[in-house]
């Protein structure tokens, strides 16, 4: 194979893996044209038609798919073998992509940034914050951070931090004015913030814990968000009763600022919390298992959430 039939192909599986020309050839740093024409080159080659192609959309072909199946999986063993030869005299190098929640972000990534850094100045990270599960394999992520519940069982998880908590949370000035909930039932009389998770179309329903037992409370309000941090800060502002989870970045300062109290806590127990989550593989690349490693260890369990 000549050196530009591999880069073609490479080319090939980007549009493939994104979706499209443009996010591919942004992802290649070329322009969608040179892009476009890079395809029509490999298609010209080879004699067969690989991608349909419409101004809207683009889909493979019986061929395309096959070649997709095929050289997929071969271009995975090529780059790991590449990595590990380049990595064999010193440190790991490449590009690593990282999806997780603006939480995770905050509680368990930027805090280490500048260490990271130190460590491994070889290593492209990439932050893709989104706050929906995503699928990290069809989005072309190497490994994710989610809640441990949420992690699917094929792939392999490994626990960030401590566990977590939720709670329900409101300003002295809206507890004065409306009192002071007892019990999750009392909350269906309050003005309660609500979260939608980014992607979904359903409210959350806030989780409770009465005697091992949990139980969902379908909560009412005039305000809704799909980001928590929003929500503590309109709690903090008289507007209603929040919950979000007890972070020290979000939730803690406005707590011992006086600006939120704690509400409803012998009902909101420990859960698992944060995982670092990705896929099995054969070979794990060195970058991917040198971020890994270096979460594990700046965020171990015995630390503050």
């Amino acid at each position: 194979m000549r050196g530009s039939e591999f880069a073609d192909l490479r080319a090939f599986v980007a549009i493939v893996e994104e979706g499209n020309f443009s996010r591919a050839a942004a992802r290649l740093r070329i322009s969608p044209s040179t892009l476009s024409q890079t395809i029509r080159q490999l298609e010209g080659r080879i004699g067969v038609q690989l991608l349909n192609r419409t101004t809207r959309s683009t889909a493979l072909t019986e061929a395309g798919q096959r070649l997709f199946d095929r050289f997929k999986p071969a271009l995975g063993e090529m780059e790991a073998a590449l990595g590990e030869v380049r990595n064999l005299p010193g440190r790991p190098a490449g590009t690593v992509r990282l999806v997780l929640p603006r939480l995770a972000l905050a509680t368990l990534v930027e805090p280490h940034l500048g260490d990271f850094y130190q460590q491994f100045p070889d290593i492209t990270l990439e932050l893709g914050i989104n706050d929906a599960m995503i699928d990290i394999v069809g989005d072309g992520f190497d490994i994710g951070i989610t809640l441990g519940e949420l992690v699917e069982k094929d792939m392999i998880a490994v626990k960030l931090g401590p566990d977590l908590r939720q709670v329900a949370v409101a300003s002295p000035d809206y507890l004065a004015q409306h009192g002071r909930p007892y019990t999750p039932a009392d909350l269906l009389g309050h003005n309660c913030i609500n979260w939608r998770k980014p992607g979904s179309n359903k409210i959350y329903n806030w989780e409770f814990n009465d005697d091992g037992r949990w139980f969902n409370v379908a909560v009412n309000g005039a305000l809704i968000v799909s980001h928590r941090d929003t929500a503590l800060q309109a709690a903090a502002q008289g507007a209603g009763i929040a919950f979000a989870y007890w972070s020290s970045q979000w939730m803690q300062p406005l707590i011992d600022a006086g600006k939120l109290v704690p509400l409803l806590e012998s009902y909101s127990p420990d859960f698992p919390g944060w995982y670092v989550y990705y896929a099995r593989q054969h070979h794990t690349p060195p970058a991917v298992r040198a971020v890994i490693d270096f979460l594990r260890a700046a965020n171990r369990c015995d630390d503050p959430a």
